[in-house]
């Protein structure tokens, strides 16, 4: 299998509704993104396809939902107070975890919005420069 890999940065607040710790608090990351996909062959030039696909795609719909917002889970209390203030508030279905945004990415994201040939089979969340989380296929 060949694979391609192209990063993304983003700038998103969050924050982990119940968490033991200073997670629990609003804050923010300067995001990572890293997409990895691959194709059944490689196109008439030898690519699995142009990265500019993948920022077209997948990276444009970061930019457009999650860039300069606040990602929460819909079960979090301050949502209803954010929205309320006309803050930019992007409601998750899960809680904003570094796993479950990688996990919403190769789940989600990238086969609605990626070309029918071109499967996402890994996505890398960094969350910091130390921190990532890794969502992979199932072989």
């Amino acid at each position: 299998m060949i694979t391609i890999r192209r990063t993304h940065e983003i700038a998103v607040g969050h924050r982990v509704f119940g968490h033991e710790s200073k997670c629990a608090h609003l804050h923010g990351h300067n995001y990572t993104f890293e997409l990895v996909v691959t194709a059944s062959a490689l196109d008439d030039l030898g690519r699995v396809v142009d990265f500019s696909v993948l920022k077209s795609t997948v990276c444009e719909w970061l930019e457009t939902h999650w860039d300069h917002k606040m990602l929460l889970w819909f079960a979090d209390p301050l949502v209803q107070v954010l929205t309320a203030a006309g803050e930019p508030v992007w409601i998750a279905p899960c809680n904003p975890t570094a796993e479950k945004l990688a996990a919403y990415v190769g789940e989600y994201v990238a086969p609605t919005v990626l070309p029918p040939a071109i499967r996402c089979v890994e996505v890398v969340v960094w969350e910091t420069g130390k921190c990532s989380a890794t969502w992979r296929v199932d072989a």
